[in-house]
């Protein structure tokens, strides 16, 4: 691998920063073992939660949202978080990690509001040697129906709590990760981080209905005739995604951001970067183009940083943050800079014409 992907974050070696976010392409060891053999540099696995928490999934339960072109541009879910007994996940980690130590393996953990749940969750996570959790708040669908998931992540009092039972119990680096559906996601962060998160991670699905069939009248994905409303997700909610790591970018601080949500190609992983994700994951990308996608990822983030003249990845995390602004200061940027045309135009002898002012609002003045 080149080493200009390399990066460090929360004290953890990544040997690039593309990680498959926690679903389907992380639902056991041989698939987070098959994402470690293509290059991906970590790996949240599927959510998983103590045995006795009832966890049970439906059928069909995704949907896709295609463009004219018949190009698959939104993907919905109504799957639930991992329905496999802990003691297998257990299992699971510890052999991930024999097999792949040099790859950070973090494992996804969610748990009703209970801190004695969300202690032994974490601590016998650590114990069987992952590298990091991420907690998730931010499940859109199922879940929140128990207070759970997105229902906990909109309440920044039980990000807060809850964030601090596991700091407390563990010592290895602490992920919270972000639901959309919020009206302000700085809000969860800042207590989070408050509370001892090392990193935030954003976003998870935005809750949607994916469409309806015409025919039947019955709404995507149909079960027994009925839907509910689940997780979006894909190339549709990247500018939401973008936004919003940006915005939490702004109250981050020293803690560390991943960035989730429509990376399809390494454009897309580049332009989190740029707005302040450290580390990248891909879910729904990976399920549409298979785990071999980490190679372009790999090989256009390669190509941008030579192009730009970046010695490594850690160069462009945050490099556009200062552009985005808001809009009463977009008004007064542009007041100044036609203040500043007209001034030009105004102390430019007229024989140089245009030239002159070009020159003038370019920033030199030609004296020859």
């Amino acid at each position: 691998m080149d080493s200009r992907l390399e990066t460090t974050v929360n004290g953890l070696r990544f040997v690039n920063p593309f990680v498959i976010g926690s679903g389907p392409p992380s639902t056991n060891a041989r698939v987070i073992s098959k994402a470690f053999a293509a290059g991906w540099g970590g790996a949240v696995a599927k959510t998983t939660s103590l045995t006795d928490t009832e966890v049970v999934n439906v059928v069909p339960r995704y949907g896709k949202l295609r463009s004219p072109s018949g190009d698959v541009i939104g993907f919905e879910n109504i799957e639930l978080i991992s329905d496999r007994p802990f003691e297998d996940w257990e299992v699971d980690f510890a052999t991930v990690k024999a097999n792949w130590p040099d790859r950070i393996l973090i494992a996804s953990i969610m748990e009703s509001h209970d801190q004695g749940r969300w202690q032994v969750l974490a601590s016998r996570c650590a114990a069987v040697g992952v590298d990091a959790l991420e907690l998730n708040f931010s499940c859109p669908h199922g879940h929140p129906e128990k207070g759970m998931g997105a229902a906990m992540g909109q309440d920044p009092v039980a990000v807060a709590e809850v964030t601090g039972w596991v700091s407390d119990a563990v010592d290895i680096p602490v992920w919270a990760k972000m639901t959309p559906n919020i009206t302000d996601i700085r809000e969860p962060a800042r207590a989070a981080i408050g509370a001892g998160a090392d990193g935030i991670t954003a976003i998870n699905t935005i809750l949607g209905i994916i469409g309806i069939d015409l025919k039947t009248l019955k709404p995507f994905p149909t079960v027994e005739g009925h839907t509910t409303p689940g997780g979006y997700s894909a190339l549709a909610v990247k500018p939401i995604g973008l936004r919003m790591v940006n915005e939490i970018s702004q109250v981050a601080g020293s803690a560390s951001i991943s960035g989730v949500g429509g990376v399809m190609k390494s454009h897309d992983a580049i332009e989190y970067m740029l707005l302040g994700a450290h580390t990248v994951q891909v879910c729904t990308g990976a399920m549409l183009q298979g785990m071999e996608m980490v190679k372009e990822l790999q090989a256009g983030v390669c190509a941008f940083l030579e192009q730009h003249g970046f010695g490594s990845v850690q160069e462009i995390v945050g490099k556009s943050c200062p552009f985005v602004t808001s809009h009463h200061h977009l008004v007064s940027l542009q007041a100044q800079a036609k203040a500043e045309k007209t001034a030009a135009r105004a102390s430019c002898d007229q024989t140089w014409g245009d030239d002159c002012i070009k020159a003038q609002t370019a920033g030199y003045t030609s004296n020859e």
